[in-house]
């Protein structure tokens, strides 16, 4: 077993708000779609590391329902519909239904948290997101015996996302993980950023976090969570599945077909900066490798 990772963090952690926002940026992976390199979650002894601004993080995004251009979910989001929300919880769990969000937030056995992770979007920033582990919601739905896989689905509403006009995928957007995946402690179901509700550009109200893995795989605006026995399809990987797994770590030794995952450049750094390594599942090795021990991962990628 993986040694379990333990937050330790509390909202007096936080970085204050006026000093968060104004402090230079830092590392950032960026290539090709903004798949190519991200890097990975920060520990709590990392804190130190200065955060990019509020204006980075919610003005550089990957939401292709509003758009393929990275200041496009900035400028169409906000005319999706937040509230109310809920999501239906189906499949192999004891208790079934739709739940409402803040029913969500008010049947949760534990306080929402704060945790300190570099995003996964198209690059990689400090960002300490409001949350709670996934395995607790799954937890609070029932996870019944023979389920292996959790399924994601996304908001598609076609008259507030001007982006869906447009077959760049087929909607609605889709992802999954293996259910050990989903029940590891630093998978995170994220409903804010730096104490605030998420912005409906980055995901508004509730978000997956994976930060092990490329940031496509951390879907977004949630209404659907099915357990089921069968590997579900997932919205990337059926576009184009020579260059995208189920899968999806980071993984340094595994090239893209168009581009090398070796090494990533630092947001801000500019163009002719020097690039650095990629850490293996986005430096995060020792906490989520034996969850793919005897695995290949040059072929399950």
């Amino acid at each position: 077993m993986a040694r379990r990772w333990t937050n330790t963090l509390t909202p007096e952690d936080v970085t204050p708000e006026a000093a968060f926002w104004n402090r230079r940026q830092i590392i950032a992976g960026m290539a090709g779609m903004g798949l190519a390199s991200l890097a990975g979650p920060v520990r709590a002894a990392e804190g130190d590391l200065e955060p990019n601004s509020w204006d980075d993080v919610t003005s550089y995004c990957n939401f292709y329902e509003f758009g393929t251009g990275k200041s496009d979910p900035k400028t169409y989001a906000g005319r999706m519909t937040t509230s109310p929300w809920s999501v239906k919880i189906d499949g192999l769990v004891d208790k079934p239904g739709d739940y409402d969000f803040q029913q969500i937030l008010g049947e949760m056995t534990i306080e929402e948290r704060i945790y300190r992770f570099r995003c996964v979007e198209a690059w990689s920033m400090v960002v300490p997101w409001n949350g709670f582990e996934l395995a607790d919601l799954l937890n609070m739905a029932g996870v019944q015996e023979g389920a292996k896989y959790v399924a994601f689905e996304t908001l598609y509403r076609p008259e507030e996302m001007p982006g869906t006009a447009y077959r760049v995928l087929d909607w609605p957007y889709r992802e999954g993980l293996r259910l050990d995946e989903a029940m590891h402690p630093l998978t995170l179901m994220a409903t804010g950023i730096f104490g605030k509700p998420l912005p409906n550009q980055n995901g508004a109200p509730l978000r997956l976090v994976v930060p092990w893995k490329y940031g496509f795989k951390s879907i977004k605006s949630i209404v659907r969570i099915t357990l089921t026995d069968q590997e579900p399809p997932t919205s990337w990987n059926m576009a184009n599945a020579r260059e995208y797994g189920f899968y999806s770590n980071v993984n340094p030794n595994v090239d893209h077909p168009r581009w090398s995952q070796a090494t990533e450049r630092r947001i801000g750094s500019g163009m002719f900066a020097s690039r650095e390594p990629t850490l293996m599942f986005n430096g995060y090795e020792e906490e989520v490798a034996s969850l793919y021990a005897g695995m290949d991962l040059t072929k399950q990628f």
